[in-house]
């Protein structure tokens, strides 16, 4: 054997869709999205990135946080200095709730009651200081 008679062995692939001796599905089978000509079978990471939400996770949290509000009506039991631990252990608030509270003006303002870090609205605020208490 001599280099110069070497000969290139190549194997040929098989070429599908070409009819002869295949037969008429020609090596594809029957029906399918593999049998059809150009299918491209979309990867399943695809699809489950489209199913998740957008624009969630630490980066995207809301930027106000929510507020609790209360009404006065919901206080009316309630005297001394009122602040968020009294309203946690007199059950008006859960325990675990976080952010700031907003008293609306809804019924009576309890009488002589002294609040502590709490928000009113501008009603709320004159109703409990008409009745006599204060607000800090």
């Amino acid at each position: 054997m001599q280099l110069h008679k070497l000969e290139k062995t190549k194997s040929k692939s098989q070429r599908f869709g070409r009819g002869g001796s295949r037969g008429t599905t020609a090596g594809r089978g029957q029906k399918g999205q593999k049998s059809r000509a150009g299918h491209k079978i979309r990867p399943a990471e695809r699809d489950l990135i489209s199913r998740l939400p957008k624009l969630r996770g630490v980066k995207h949290q809301p930027v106000s946080k929510s507020v609790t509000i209360l009404q006065l009506e919901d206080l009316k039991k309630m005297s001394g200095t009122i602040d968020m631990a009294t309203l946690k252990e007199a059950g008006v608030l859960r325990k675990r709730a976080k952010g700031p509270v907003k008293i609306l003006s809804k019924g009576d303002a309890p009488l002589k009651a002294t609040f502590k870090g709490l928000q009113f609205s501008s009603q709320a605020r004159t109703k409990v200081l008409e009745a006599g208490g204060s607000i800090e």
